[in-house]
């Protein structure tokens, strides 16, 4: 349990709150380039660690993300005028560069110099492969982009997905660092004999109460949870937190599954869940992988949607809140089936991801964790948590720099799952496999 002094300590994200200062260190994912198709077109409305702001892509392709209100007199720039490298406010004409300053000032005498005295919020935009990740942080030359893998892959190797989530940020997160839910959550209706002895699937069901093992990294922390394989070796499954919202989970092979998934929040109460895979990397893991080799809840894992990776959505819309919202939601009960939960369902909730969503928004917008009881499952929670605390009280009490800001090589790990000998150590038997940017290794390296 936390207090609730460190629950609001965690759970807040605004400006000026210790951990909303300590994520705007950071390089964060904005929005998909996708949603600024067109160079002079409609801005776009975008909420990010709960300020509202305005994106939009000028003459020159470039990305402008600037406050949503103009300094003028207040009118939101979501009506502007996207310009000859600039967003005009409809209102008195003020206009304004991708860097905040004000470029013209129609209404205002023509040897006034008062436009060189006003200049908007507004945060520098770098494009990588498809994602625009914007840096929020106090530094005028902010640090590099972290090496994220499918994020600096060729063009055609890698796929996003985004998700909108009604709950705090945290929340989310700590549903891909805690695996022990996989064996009741996903796959607690699935017996050991409806699976395939000696494969992952096998040995997540056959036993359903991992031990683990947790340690912080210069990244932020891992976990390795182990089970029994066969009589003389262990089923591991390695994932990871990385600062200051990116988690791997384990449910590909170990060196082979490229996959980062971000928790960014949108405000205190709401979530942009990103994922970032390279499809390729997680083939074969129904027969040797994770719960992607099985139907969760007794149906297909999603629906077919409108966008890529399967999910169903609503019909978007242009305000804070309007765009990747799940078809299956809270107003109407995630669609449970409850004949389905009584025969062939632990949950009754198709989906994979929204069994995860239905649970970790029952809980509420911002969970009271004082209110909690961990267990020995919950140590990567727990341990994931305090070194959250830490880096947010070291940047606020003595500015110490969190990790990973400067150096963005910690962030090139991969996370999966692996069986080993009973008697290795298994960080270092893994060295090799946890390397980003590695060659696959031989399938007998990782599975039996």
């Amino acid at each position: 349990m936390l207090s609730r002094e460190d629950n609001e300590l965690l759970c807040r994200v605004g400006r000026d709150t210790p951990t909303g200062n300590l994520l705007r260190q950071y390089w964060i994912p904005a929005l998909m380039s996708s949603e600024l198709p067109e160079r002079d077109g409609a801005p776009v409305r975008v909420r990010l660690l709960g300020e509202n702001l305005i994106a939009f892509r000028v003459t020159s392709g470039k990305i402008g993300l600037i406050q949503n209100h103009c300094p003028h007199r207040g009118a939101s720039l979501f009506f502007g005028r996207n310009e000859e490298e600039g967003l005009r406010c409809v209102y008195h004409g003020w206009k304004y560069s991708c860097e905040g300053h004000c470029v013209d000032m129609p209404n205002e005498p023509e040897e006034s110099n008062f436009k060189s005295k006003i200049r908007a919020n507004a945060y520098p935009c770098v494009e990588r492969n498809d994602i625009v990740w914007t840096y929020m942080g106090p530094r005028q030359t902010p640090p590099p982009l972290p090496d994220i893998e499918p994020n600096m892959l060729p063009a055609g190797e890698y796929q996003i997905q985004k998700v909108l989530r009604e709950c705090n940020w945290f929340q989310g997160l700590e549903g891909d660092i805690d695996t022990s839910h996989l064996g009741f959550l996903h796959l607690g209706a699935v017996k050991p004999e409806q699976t395939t002895p000696g494969t992952f699937d096998y040995y997540n069901v056959a036993d359903r109460a991992p031990k683990y093992e947790v340690v912080d990294t210069e990244f932020g922390t891992s976990y390795g949870a182990y089970r029994p394989a066969e009589a003389d070796s262990y089923y591991w499954r390695i994932a990871h937190f990385l600062f200051p919202f990116f988690t791997m989970i384990p449910t590909g092979i170990l060196g082979t599954q490229i996959l980062v998934r971000a928790w960014v929040p949108v405000d205190d109460s709401h979530i942009m869940f990103w994922s970032i895979a390279a499809p390729r990397s997680r083939a074969g893991n129904g027969a040797a992988g994770g719960a992607s080799g099985l139907s969760a809840g007794g149906r297909p894992v999603a629906s077919a949607g409108a966008r890529p990776g399967g999910f169903e959505f609503l019909p978007d819309s242009s305000d804070w809140l309007g765009k990747f919202r799940l078809a299956q939601n809270k107003d109407n009960d995630y669609l449970i089936d409850r004949e389905a939960q009584r025969t062939t369902s632990f949950t009754g909730i198709a989906g994979i991801h929204q069994q995860d969503q239905a649970v970790t928004e029952s809980m509420g917008p911002i969970y009271d964790r004082s209110q909690e009881h961990l267990g020995t499952s919950d140590a990567m929670v727990i341990r994931t948590r305090r070194r959250v605390l830490a880096a947010s009280r070291a940047l606020r009490d003595a500015g110490t720099v969190p990790p990973g800001v400067d150096d963005p090589t910690v962030y090139r790990y991969r996370s999966g799952g692996v069986v080993l000998p009973r008697d290795a150590d298994w960080l270092e038997a893994t060295k090799g496999l946890r390397r980003a940017f590695a060659e696959p290794p031989s399938e007998k390296v990782t599975t039996r």
